[in-house]
């Protein structure tokens, strides 16, 4: 069957992230490597131009990755009930490339996701405790991850403690969420290519360092986007599983 299962999906409440293997088809996230790659001038071997590059990409590839069964799939039982829109793409391209040099990027943090009264780029976005304007965050591994290829990192569990934080700022949300203090143990989304992590919007992550692999590592980091805020004023059993655990927190 597509899709995940029941234990997954109790694995994704607690943990906040859920990884399905080969959520893209191997051969088409190697189809999308090179691609976007070659796009951002960044070549298999060494030398490379700097340690992290950065870029959109668009392709016949990269659509049809995005639209995987499987992974819309997966992103559908997450986000039963709740107003999401599939992705025509898979966003910005993140590409890690060998070296021991800090990139200045490594914080934890949480994504935001709608224009507030301060914002003036994509760097100056708010985040409300109902997660309005996004569902989701996924990590699209488009080439093999292991432990030295600077693994993205999460904190398993943080997405319970993360409502608590927000919920004092209202619906307005706040710029900048204050999260770089919550605890949880330390996860890295290693896999091959083709395996998506599907995670909580509100799940602390953070880039690692150094790159001590000998391939520049490419994954995308695409959220899924909803109509408005997530559905949190709904009856225990029609909430989604994204929405289960910031209910909990909030009557905590």
């Amino acid at each position: 069957m597509v899709g995940l299962t029941d234990v997954e999906i109790e694995q994704f409440v607690e943990l906040g992230y859920a990884r399905v293997e080969e959520a893209i088809p191997r051969n088409l996230a190697e189809e999308c490597r090179e691609t976007v790659l070659q796009q951002m001038g960044v070549p298999e071997t060494g030398p490379w131009p700097q340690p992290v590059v950065r870029c959109l990409a668009e392709s016949d590839a990269i659509h049809r990755a995005a639209n995987s069964p499987a992974l819309l799939a997966a992103v559908g039982q997450l986000l039963a009930g709740e107003p999401w829109d599939p992705r025509q793409d898979l966003g910005i391209f993140v590409a890690r490339c060998p070296s021991d040099v800090d990139p200045g990027d490594a914080g934890w943090h949480i994504d935001a996701s709608f224009e507030g009264p301060e914002t003036d780029s994509l760097l100056s976005w708010y985040v409300n405790y109902q997660s309005k304007g996004r569902g989701l965050l996924l990590l699209c591994l488009l080439s093999d991850v292991g432990d030295d290829d600077a693994p993205t990192r999460v904190r398993a569990g943080s997405h319970h403690q993360v409502p608590g934080r927000l919920r004092e700022f209202g619906d307005q949300g706040v710029l900048g969420a204050p999260v770089g203090d919550i605890e949880g143990p330390v996860h890295l989304a290693t896999g091959r290519a083709g395996d998506v992590y599907l995670c909580h919007p509100f799940l602390v992550h953070a880039a690692s360092w150094p790159h001590r692999g000998t391939r520049p590592r490419l994954i995308a980091q695409p959220p899924i986007s909803l109509h408005g805020p997530l559905r949190l004023d709904v009856r225990g059993p029609d909430l989604s599983p994204v929405s289960r655990p910031i209910s909990d927190a909030l009557r905590n």
